[in-house]
């Protein structure tokens, strides 16, 4: 087992520096993404309303944010799998997941945000953090082992 390890040095010290890179995204959202949600949600959000937004800015803050993750996410899918094929699937569930719950975020935000603050927030962390990843990391390993 060790000695696997060290075969691969090169393949998880890149997959570590780019799971750095989604730490360092994390670190500096509020400086390079445009989210009001940011300190809205580190508040008592459930008795205030929420915050006025550009909605326009907010979907290019979360496109951008979505895009970096996604970007490093399937970096480190791919050094650690060495699988075009999982890199082409990936992509496609990240687009479609991204289509489907900033459809689903903005009907929530113009029509029931005020009523539905816990499904905007659910629907916007899964945007904003590289949740997928989780569930596509032990996918993608199971898949190999079973080939």
């Amino acid at each position: 087992m060790l000695q696997k390890l060290l075969n691969h040095k090169a393949r998880i010290a890149l997959a570590t520096l780019f799971a750095i890179g989604l730490v360092v995204i994390r670190a500096y959202e509020d400086r390079l993404f445009y989210d009001p949600f940011l300190n809205y949600f580190k508040t008592d959000y459930y008795n205030l309303p929420i915050p006025e937004i550009d909605n326009f800015k907010l979907f290019l803050g979360l496109f951008f944010r979505y895009f970096m993750n996604t970007v490093l996410s399937l970096a480190i899918i791919y050094v650690l799998f060495k699988d075009i094929d999982a890199i082409k699937f990936a992509s496609f569930l990240y687009s479609l997941f991204f289509v489907i719950l900033i459809i689903a975020l903005f009907f929530i935000l113009l029509n029931t945000g005020e009523t539905n603050k816990m499904g905007l927030f659910y629907i916007r962390r899964f945007l904003i953090q590289p949740l997928f990843l989780l569930l596509f990391l032990p996918a993608f390993y199971y898949q190999k082992q079973k080939k």
